[in-house]
């Protein structure tokens, strides 16, 4: 199988204060070997003190020395999806008290491999059951199930910091920041190029990533993947941290709503 994660992540990892509340570590990630997405985990500190960890990666020296200065109680670990949830069994081991967040069907996509070994989810996300996490938790975040998209996203905002937090629902290559201390910093090798202008916001109109978030993305149940994104759009918020791709450090809902276009109007016309 090809390696997805650098065997190096304490040499590779890019640890950076977003706000004095939200940490980002930024490390490469190659889909297949290949295709340099990047990957991000991201720590949210609430006002109660206790720490939130969306899409947990490789818990270094480094990482854990992070949130030992931001107090050390991780109450919830998210893994956002079908496919963002290598690293929470070793996060549940150095902090059992953490409550994990996940959609509907992780659980047992994770118990048909032998290398896991999860006591049942504390929170699952599921179609049209409304999901409370906690009192400390809800004061803070809103969160959408992304259900109508394939690999079933759970999309955080946190409102006191207007941050969007995210995994592929939305990508924002190249990757910069994720492959800005590998050897050779390019986070476009020829493969990576070749899908760029389907995982880009850097154009207006957004053509490529309209396409693929309505061909590929969307394609599971596009009715509810556009109801969800029309409740997204109605949040506030300015930041965006996806999983692949640099931040969208400020101007991130006009973004959105140049990729997610064809979803936010009646009127489309696809090409």
């Amino acid at each position: 199988m090809p390696q997805l994660f650098p065997s190096n992540p304490s040499e590779t990892m890019v640890i950076r204060d977003v706000t004095p509340n939200i940490v980002t570590m930024s490390l490469p990630f190659a889909r297949f070997g290949i295709w340099r997405f990047g990957g991000r985990g991201t720590l949210v500190k609430l006002s109660t003190g206790s720490l939130a960890v969306f899409s947990p990666v490789s818990l270094t020296p480094e990482v854990r020395a992070k949130v030992d200065s931001l107090g050390g109680n991780v109450k919830y670990i998210a893994a956002p999806d079908l496919e963002h949830h290598l690293h929470i069994t070793t996060w549940k081991k150095e902090f059992p008290q953490a409550e994990i967040l996940a959609p509907e069907g992780l659980f047992e996509k994770r118990q048909a491999n032998k290398q896991y070994e999860d006591a049942p989810f504390e929170h699952v996300f599921k179609k049209d059951a409304p999901q409370s996490i906690s009192e400390e938790f809800d004061a803070e975040f809103d969160t959408e199930y992304v259900h109508g998209h394939g690999s079933r996203e759970l999309v955080f905002l946190h409102r006191p910091s207007r941050t969007v937090i995210e995994a592929d629902l939305l990508f924002n290559l190249p990757s910069n920041e994720q492959y800005s201390k590998t050897a050779d910093r390019n986070p476009l090798n020829f493969f990576t190029r070749i899908l760029l202008p389907l995982l880009s916001t850097g154009s207006t109109p957004a053509t490529g990533q309209r396409r693929f978030a309505w061909y590929v993305l969307s394609k599971h149940d596009r009715p509810a993947f556009t109801q969800s994104v029309n409740r997204i759009m109605r949040w506030d918020f300015d930041r965006l941290i996806p999983c692949h791709g640099d931040v969208i450090e400020t101007g991130a809902k006009g973004v959105f709503q140049n990729v997610m276009a064809w979803f936010l109007q009646d009127e489309r016309k696809h090409v």
